[in-house]
């Protein structure tokens, strides 16, 4: 298989234990995907009762369609890390920062 080396804002911490991609608080899916254009909540969230057993990778963030957000230049997000954790329903983006 081919890879990709990309350079990207990494899940520093994931608190939303129940994600499928979560174990030990950190992301394991490949990349995380952020929101919609208002809400920044982690699309890729998977509830499902299994984990990944992919806990060598480190998620990144992808994209970020949460265009209120400070650190989204060009649907992209350009923070240091992020963190996810879960605010009532949702698994949100807690680095949000309103504009």
């Amino acid at each position: 298989m081919n890879k990709m080396t990309i350079e990207m804002p990494m899940v520093s911490r994931c608190m939303v234990s129940e994600c499928s991609y979560n174990t030990g608080s950190k992301c394991h899916a490949r990349a995380i995907t952020v929101g919609d254009a208002i809400h920044p909540r982690c699309d890729t969230y998977i509830a499902n009762g299994m984990h990944t057993n992919h806990t060598q990778q480190v998620a990144g963030i992808g994209a970020c369609k949460t265009v209120g957000c400070q650190h989204n230049e060009d649907m992209e997000c350009v923070a240091d890390s992020v963190q996810v954790a879960r605010v009532k329903n949702e698994c949100k983006c807690m680095t949000f920062a309103m504009r």
